[in-house]
């Protein structure tokens, strides 16, 4: 497996990144891997080269390049409340509307399907926390190139107001997955019950449960307290069953 740092080129800068692919020359379907919100780091990258491994050619950009590069935090972030870290969130995410995002998506979508080591199939998203829902408006953004999307622990995504990220559910026609938490302030059991039943009105193809475990459960930061491998496991499982599935 090869692992190249790139830079992309995009409407508001320069996206730095990161591209995962063989080295036997074939193609393989395109994937966008999207880190949560403390960005590019050891344990997303070896997601990312993981689902590269199981047969795919996987882009892990940063998508809060408008803000910072990689690392996206120069400090250890706490997100217990903790002043400096929520500031430097805040600043992170301002300039992430859902037309940016959306636009990003079409140009990481865009890239992807211009290198050699990419097929003609179907592209696959997957997100973590913040990113689940970068996810579901990529496959709303480019519903002629996504087949399938995931989403684990994602916060946010049914929310009141126009920005609420269920609200792209019209325009997509990916398969979609979704992984939740349990006791996730960004995701209560309330926001989980109406994603569910938009979910439901959308009438697509779909899977939305329940994990026991904590948000971020799937990331295995050194020393994180939420990391749980067994149900980390069958979210991998579940990911690379849905991308075997439906991008053809």
């Amino acid at each position: 497996m090869v692992e190249k740092e790139i830079e992309i080129k995009m409407a508001d800068g320069v996206c730095d990144a990161v591209l995962y692919e063989a080295e036997d020359g074939k193609r393989r379907p395109g994937a966008i891997h999207y880190p949560d919100i403390v960005g590019i780091r050891p344990s997303h990258r070896a997601m990312a080269k993981r689902l590269a491994e199981a047969g795919y050619t996987v882009l892990l950009p940063n998508p809060f390049y408008r803000t910072a590069r990689t690392p996206v935090f120069d400090f250890a972030p706490n997100f217990g409340g903790d002043e400096r870290t929520m500031k430097h969130f805040g600043e992170l995410i301002a300039p992430l509307t859902p037309e940016a995002i959306e636009t990003d998506a079409a140009t990481y979508v865009n890239y992807l399907a211009t290198q050699p080591s990419v097929s003609a199939a179907t592209m696959g998203a997957v997100g973590y926390c913040y990113t689940g829902q970068t996810a579901l408006r990529t496959a709303a953004a480019r519903p002629d190139r996504i087949g399938a999307i995931a989403s684990f622990h994602g916060g946010r995504l049914f929310i009141d107001g126009p920005a609420s990220p269920h609200l792209v559910l019209p325009r997509v026609k990916a398969r979609l997955y979704f992984g939740h938490a349990i006791n996730d302030a960004s995701m209560p059991q309330e926001a989980i019950d109406k994603f569910n039943a938009a979910l439901t009105q959308w009438g697509g193809k779909y899977e939305s449960e329940v994990y026991d475990a904590l948000h971020g459960w799937t990331v295995p930061d050194e020393k994180s307290p939420v990391y749980k491998k067994p149900q980390a496991e069958r979210a991998f499982e579940k990911l690379t069953s849905l991308f075997a599935a439906a991008l053809k």
